[in-house]
């Protein structure tokens, strides 16, 4: 009997055997990731999430427990671990440098612009180019299911978003839908330079969805996702 799927893997990632990735279904938990024979001999790293815009460059295992919404590394044996429910986790990977960013990409996160930081350190740290770079957009809420009010709208303008790309009317007068995926495909592509082609996406939407978890449809604060990306360790 086949065991039932437990993460989801981009192929097109899978064909980089020093790479471990995958975006996780409602029922992973850390402490089955690290049952996960691929994944054993890593050292997971997870952060309070604060839907910043702090990214965390790593050149060893934090000695504590770090606050922010982003990592990096080089360091092959980390396991770059961001928990969803709702949110878009976005996975980097720069070939080249074999250097690896996992991001929490909220609504928040995203009008401050938080994968900009995340590829400059990419850049700063790690020798990366922004036009060699690999994004994966991992399972998120789908624009039709994202109702928000004026207020967010507002920040995103406040930001430089061109708004009426990622926002459009609600049936209920005043709110709009946000486009979680759209706003970062944008911010990747016409402000920092990643080409469209090197942007990946699962299109899965976690509230219509239920073999995912969804903060809007469950109000489960202890439910999340866990997607993560990895550099493994020379053999």
């Amino acid at each position: 009997m086949t065991e039932p799927e437990k993460y989801i893997s981009i192929p097109r990632l899978k064909g980089f055997p020093w790479l471990v990735h995958g975006f996780g279904l409602a029922g992973l938990t850390l402490e089955s990731l690290k049952k996960e024979k691929e994944l054993a001999s890593f050292l997971p790293v997870v952060m309070k999430q604060l839907h910043s815009s702090r990214v965390f460059y790593l050149e060893n295992l934090p000695r504590k427990k770090l606050a922010g919404d982003g990592l990096v590394t080089t360091r092959a044996g980390l396991l770059l671990v961001v928990k969803t429910a709702d949110c878009l986790p976005v996975l980097l990977l720069d070939e080249d440098h074999r250097a690896v960013a996992a991001v929490h990409c909220g609504w928040r996160s995203t009008y401050q612009k938080i994968l900009a930081v995340a590829v400059d350190l990419l850049q700063r740290r790690c020798g990366s180019r922004v036009e060699n770079l690999l994004a994966a957009f991992g399972p998120c809420i789908e624009k039709s299911c994202y109702e928000v009010g004026p207020e967010v709208r507002e920040k995103f303008a406040e930001a430089g978003f061109e708004t009426e790309l990622i926002f459009s009317p609600s049936a209920r007068e005043g709110r709009f839908y946000l486009d979680l995926r759209e706003a970062n495909r944008l911010l990747l592509t016409r402000e920092l330079g990643l080409k469209p082609e090197n942007i990946i996406q699962i299109d899965h939407c976690t509230f219509c969805q239920p073999q995912l978890y969804s903060y809007r449809r469950d109000r489960q604060k202890e439910r999340r996702l866990i997607n993560f990306i990895g550099v493994k360790k020379s053999t």
